[in-house]
């Protein structure tokens, strides 16, 4: 069972070749069976994974058919949970237990969806390895030596080891789609405002996005379906009818205008991953897609405009981690000043600190205009290269990112290294477009993927370009030896 996708899972249920009972219980064993050579997890909910199975099999026997009711996901550990540690792979929040469910996952559970447990994450979802998580890194399925990416890495892992068939995850500079690239998933970052922030811990708050982790185009649109829509909760989620996604997956190709970005392919890409690129390309046309060279010459400088945004955002987000409300708090501080200083040193880990830092410099008197401000107005022309492609093409394609996955701790002392492996994906943050990556194949035994970005609100046309790829290929259906 373990092996069926979210779509297989919701036609198994329907003809009750077996229940959501039988599904979980078989999870949870795997789970506790091959998660700790992983590290996918930090929390495991086994009692509440199934009484919300037994109730989906209960609404199932009343004659309720939809087509998430049982089936077994696991959220990032950024999404509060009722009575559930969420602790944003941090110290400061280790002792954290949220009074309430973040939207995604009230509208999850009301869909009936059976949460196993909370997974691993780089602390504050700042990173590009889940290798900055307080509970320790995140191993890659493919290979135990090797990074899985971040921030989602956790749930990135939790999937492509078959331990359950999909996850949510949030992408605030690519943190969706490179772990998505880096384990042979599907991940799809959805158009800025589609999917609720509220419940969701901050990082940059006008780049964060929730968004699926799945191993097919199909599960993605079965678990977007879900999680999308309106929340009044939200003041920047945008009030936009969301559409059947799962109903376009199968629309023709035909005539659709693909644009390569030729900023995409110069130096710095592994020209492994440049071929695996075209190799997609030509399955592409021969679906009926047409392609064509593009231009977005602002690129070259979305890494200095993402890492002074991001942290900026973050240095306002995390001043409300100060020992005095919740989460950690040092023991036996002199005066308030020593409570503030001790807390946030020790409840904060490196790579924490040294984002708060650049962001509290980058806002700080006499900078606030030379850094913050500049930033803002490139990040204006990052979109307006995206506004005038799209008047050429349907869709962008390239790779998700620059390299293949590296050896666990092989960055560790060169952070600027970690930070240009968001090179391909932070554009679609910082413009607030959709963006999917999808498995492209291997280069010495570690997966390669090919991101898709499209206009607003056109996760369909992303998901449909993916789910036609993968009907012809298969990529997508390889399992890691093991698993």
């Amino acid at each position: 069972m373990h092996q069926l996708t979210l779509a297989e899972i919701a036609r198994g249920l329907a003809d009750k070749k077996f229940s959501s009972e039988e599904l979980t219980r078989t999870l949870l064993a795997r789970i506790n069976q091959l998660d700790p050579q992983l590290n996918s997890f930090i929390s495991v909910t086994e009692e509440l994974a199934i009484s919300q199975a037994r109730a989906a099999d209960a609404r199932r026997a009343a004659g309720e058919n939809g087509p998430l009711l049982g089936a077994p996901i696991a959220h990032k550990d950024l999404f509060c949970t009722h009575g559930i540690r969420t602790s944003c792979g941090s110290k400061m929040l280790d002792n954290f237990k949220a009074p309430y469910d973040a939207t995604v996952v009230s509208k999850l559970a009301e869909a009936g969806t059976v949460t196993l447990g909370k997974t691993n994450m780089d602390e504050f979802a700042m990173g590009s390895a889940n290798e900055s998580s307080h509970y320790g890194p995140v191993k890659n399925p493919w290979n135990l030596e090797y990074v899985p990416g971040g921030s989602s890495g956790g749930s990135a892992a939790a999937v492509a080891a078959r331990l359950l068939p999909a996850a949510t995850a949030t992408d605030t500079g690519g943190s969706i789609r490179q772990p998505a690239a880096l384990t042979s998933l599907t991940g799809l970052k959805p158009t800025y405002g589609r999917v609720s922030r509220w419940g969701m811990i901050a990082y940059a708050s006008s780049l964060d996005q929730g968004g699926p982790l799945a191993r097919t185009a199909e599960d993605c649109a079965l678990l977007l379906q879900g999680m999308a829509g309106f929340d009044a909760k939200d003041s920047t989620c945008i009030d936009e009818p969301v559409p059947d996604y799962s109903a376009s997956l199968n629309n023709s190709l035909q005539g659709l205008r693909i644009g390569l970005p030729k900023e995409y392919f110069g130096a710095g890409l592994d020209p492994r991953i440049a071929d695996l690129v075209q190799a997609s390309v030509k399955e592409l046309e021969k679906l009926g897609a047409v392609v064509k060279e593009i231009s977005l010459p602002n690129m070259q400088h979305a890494i200095p405009a993402y890492y002074v945004i991001a942290p900026a955002e973050a240095s306002s987000n995390l001043s409300r981690f100060d020992g005095v409300r919740f989460g950690y708090r040092c023991e036996n501080p002199v005066d308030l000043t020593d409570l503030y200083k001790r807390s946030r040193g020790e409840g904060f880990g490196s790579e924490v600190q040294r984002r708060i830092m650049v962001g509290a410099y980058a806002l700080s008197a006499g900078y606030y205009d030379a850094y913050y401000l500049q930033a803002q107005k490139i990040r204006r022309l990052i979109k307006n290269d995206f506004m005038a492609a799209f008047n050429e093409v349907d869709v962008i394609l390239g790779p998700t990112t620059p390299n293949l996955a590296w050896k666990i701790g092989a960055k560790n002392n060169d952070p600027v290294a970690e930070y240009l492996e968001d090179v391909y994906t932070i554009t679609a943050n910082l413009a607030g477009l959709p963006g999917l990556s999808m498995p492209a194949g291997f280069v010495e035994g570690l997966p390669v993927g090919v991101q898709l970005l499209a206009p607003y609100f056109q996760e369909g046309r992303l998901l449909n370009v993916a789910h036609r790829y993968q009907q012809v290929t298969d990529w997508h259906t390889r399992a890691p030896n093991g698993f």
